[in-house]
């Protein structure tokens, strides 16, 4: 019995920071996990930058309203659903996260929250636990589940390396030098193919 944990930002839906940044022309928001593999040190960075540009919850929220999954996602995220169980496990935010979930029909998601003070200014992130990736994989396989993991960042590898087999989907050529051992697929056709093969028992 299988079940299928993602990531959600390069996977089904474009890097939402990197948005932010072309909309307002902060080439430093375009820094994601891609690049930085400390998940703390990356959020007070954009944190900070969000604080000497003023900008607020809202302005990304208007950012995130203009975008749509990545071209064949939802096809791809139907077709998964209709053959196994799928979480999305992400290190974005609810309140980032909402608009998104409508659009690719509303799977599952673990994700983590986010303080705003009363001008809507973002002051804090709300981690849903530490290593929240690897521990959802580590809790899943608790019950007897085989866990099929695949994401695109430094901080998807902890979850991949627990999980019963991982793959990168779509990484950059820093995250494939590093780490690779896990196998690298660049297409959905490809990818359902992947789990066509591997799972053969949809229950």
């Amino acid at each position: 019995m299988y079940i299928v944990c993602s990531d959600l930002e390069g996977v089904f839906i474009p890097e939402i920071w990197i948005n932010v940044a072309e909309k307002t022309g902060i080439s430093e928001l375009r820094l994601t996990t891609r690049d930085i593999a400390d998940y703390d040190v990356l959020m007070q960075k954009r944190l900070a930058i969000l604080r000497e540009n003023h900008l607020k919850l809202s302005d990304i929220q208007d950012v995130i309203a203009t975008m749509e999954p990545l071209d064949g996602a939802k096809d791809f995220l139907d077709w998964l659903r209709s053959v196994t169980q799928v979480i999305v496990v992400s290190d974005t935010f609810t309140e980032f996260a909402t608009p998104m979930m409508k659009k690719l029909g509303w799977p599952t998601i673990f994700c983590h929250a986010l303080s705003t003070d009363s001008e809507g200014m973002i002051v804090s992130y709300n981690l849903r636990q530490q290593q929240a990736k690897k521990a959802t994989v580590e809790a899943l396989k608790s019950l007897n589940y085989r866990i099929v993991a695949m994401g695109d960042s430094y901080n998807d590898i902890a979850m991949l390396k627990v999980a019963d087999q991982g793959f990168l989907f779509r990484p950059p050529e820093n995250v494939v030098r590093e780490f690779p051992e896990f196998p690298v697929i660049r297409d959905y056709l490809v990818l359902k193919q992947q789990f066509q093969e591997m799972i053969t028992d949809p229950c």
